[in-house]
């Protein structure tokens, strides 16, 4: 059998903690080597932290970059069977070049010039979409078209059928949030592809899943079992921006209905369960009102964000930076994240938090409440 170099290297040092180097140890670390063990006297600082230390960096992306960028990408980069979608991922600088925006959240822009079709596919990713800005696009789920427009998020849960197509004269972007990391680490990841085009040119104004489930504390009795997912493809922003100006108002009115003086917040949820829309993220929407600063918090997970409008600052852990309307930034995870505004400012975010929670691992700390 041919000689293979072994990929384990443990190296002798005279620390403390460790043991004292000898020409018998030096000999037992290459036996380990050739046999393929690591000993965790020389791995436990690295393995086991005293608190995580993600690899994963806060950064901030600008959205008038990213538009530009996909501006471009529109009209140099067709659409087919080659990439599926003309969609351009976050990498976050502290992950050597993959395309991930955290460890375990992957978030792109996804951009489609007029009349233009992203072919169906499915795969076992959970994703979904968030409009900033425009409208135009439909995105057809097994064969349900629904419609698209700035300050809608729409979950989409894996293996779905599922296509795009611009029906309007203008091009479109938005973001689209998956769980790709995680599955692609957990080695969990199917794909397959389906017709080229959307298979259906309808444009409904309300979506068949919308009609069926998008009635606040009502629920067929023909549909009364839990999903995994939500089967609501469509959380439209008239409602949540008016779940957020009425927690604002009863807080005028003296009720303690906010997470924190001036910060009113909303979580969107499967309507069979109560819980998250998806297995493996969690979305959210957050409203600063003006001369809002929130607590410092830091958690277990990472989280995206994008500013949907106005404009503040944020610190995530030693970073700082003013962010306006379609900036997005990551948070990675136990880094102390706050928020501040002067003029008011709103926030889409997604976390990874589901698999934290059902792991039993998730932990949050907050710092210097305010009052």
């Amino acid at each position: 059998m041919p000689h293979q170099t072994s990929p384990v290297r443990v190296q002798m040092t005279d620390a403390a903690g460790q043991p004292e180097p000898t020409p018998e140890l030096e000999s037992l670390y290459r036996t380990f080597e050739e046999q393929l063990l690591v000993p965790l006297w020389t791995e436990i600082g690295e393995l086991m932290p005293s608190q995580p230390r993600s690899k994963a960096l806060p950064h901030r992306w600008r959205w008038k970059d990213l538009l530009a960028a996909a501006e471009q990408a529109g009209e140099l980069v067709p659409l087919g069977r080659g990439g599926e979608r003309r969609a351009m991922a976050l990498a976050n600088p502290g992950l050597d070049g993959r395309p991930f925006a955290t460890p375990t959240l992957w978030a792109a822009v996804q951009y489609l010039n007029p009349g233009e079709d992203a072919p169906v596919h499915r795969h076992s990713q959970h994703a979904f979409r968030f409009v900033v800005e425009g409208e135009g696009v439909w995105t057809t789920v097994n064969g349900d078209p629904v419609a698209m427009r700035r300050g809608d998020f729409l979950p989409q849960a894996g293996w779905n059928w599922h296509g795009h197509h611009n029906q309007s004269d203008r091009p479109m972007a938005w973001i689209d949030g998956l769980d790709i990391p995680f599955q692609h680490y957990t080695e969990a990841t199917f794909f397959e592809f389906g017709p080229d085009a959307a298979g259906t040119r309808e444009a409904p104004e309300r979506s068949r899943s919308e009609r069926l489930w998008a009635h606040p504390g009502l629920r067929p009795l023909t549909h009364l079992g839990p999903t995994p997912a939500t089967p609501l493809l469509a959380y439209r922003w008239e409602h949540t921006d008016h779940a957020l100006t009425e927690q604002l108002t009863l807080e005028a009115d003296g009720h303690a209905v906010t997470v924190e003086p001036g910060h009113a917040a909303v979580r969107y949820t499967n309507p069979t369960t109560g819980g998250d829309v998806l297995p493996t993220l969690r979305a959210e929407f957050h409203r600063l009102a003006p001369h809002t600063e929130t607590a410092a918090r830091r958690e277990t997970g990472s989280s995206v964000f994008q500013v949907f409008d106005g404009q503040g600052h944020l610190t995530v852990g030693a970073s700082s930076w003013t962010v306006g309307r379609g900036d997005l930034f990551a948070v990675p995870s136990w880094h102390s994240l706050t928020l501040s505004t002067e003029t008011g400012m709103d926030l889409f975010r997604f976390t990874d938090a589901p698999v934290f929670e059902r792991l039993d691992l998730h932990r949050s700390r907050q710092e210097g409440a305010r009052t």
